[in-house]
Parts: C-alpha cells; structure tokens; sequence
C-alpha cells in the first residue's frame, strides 16, 4: 500500500513555507522602519491557506527546477499594505513595536507548525516500520 505524503501532512507543509515567507515580509519592514514614505506590508495567512485549500490537486514537477507548493505562485499579489495607527510625518508605516510583536507571533506559529509536522513525520516512520 503506497503511502501518500500530500495526504497525509495536508496543507501543512505549505503553511511552514508561508510563515518562514511572512518572517522575511516582517523582517524587512522592521528593517525599514527609519525609512522615509515606506509602507509595512503582510501577507494574510488566512487568505493564502483559503486559497490553498481551494486547490484540488498539488502540482506535479516534471523537472527539478519546478515549483510545487501550493503557495509559491505570484507571492506579490498576496501582501498587503498595512494602515498605521498613528500617521508619520516622514509617510513612514512601520509601527515597530507591533511589526516586532507579529514577528514573534509568527515565530511562535512557524515553530508550532513545525513541532506538528515533525510529530506526523514520526508517526509515519513508526508505522512504516510497523511499531
């Protein structure tokens, strides 16, 4: 009996890939923050894994360079621009403390995600080796 890791790991795989994308979408806007008429963007996790779930079928790489997961296409068009509290004088959106605390929610999220797959990993090996 062929074991099938797309159904067995879900979408979840894919949502790793999607946190590790939203630290980096953070990262730069805390970068940023000094940067004059820089506006902060995110990605909506709910919005991309929607749009993930919406898909019936995984794509299936005929070569190596292909992309395969479900959340690689156009990731520009999933980030948005985020509207701050409180306005800057110099046009600059990036509100540190808050885009410091999503970053650390994320992480949480990223590591999370990672814990549970790791966990269904383990219980695919113990079942291939029949224990």
């Amino acid at each position: 009996m062929a074991i099938s890791f797309d159904a067995a790991l879900g979408i979840h795989d894919d949502a790793l890939l999607h946190r590790a994308r939203r630290a980096e979408v953070l990262a730069n806007n805390i970068a940023n923050a000094d940067t004059p008429n820089f506006k902060a963007r995110d990605l909506e996790f709910s919005q991309i894994l929607s749009k993930a779930s919406e898909m019936q079928v995984k794509q299936v790489a005929t070569a190596p360079g292909h992309q395969t997961n479900l959340l690689e296409p156009d990731l520009a068009a999933d980030m948005m621009f985020r509207i701050p509290n409180q306005a800057s004088v110099d046009g600059n959106t990036v509100e540190v403390q808050q885009e410091m605390a999503r970053y650390t929610e994320n992480a949480l999220d990223y590591q999370t995600s990672f814990q549970f797959l790791n966990k269904k990993i383990t219980g695919l090996k113990s079942a291939i080796k029949g224990e």
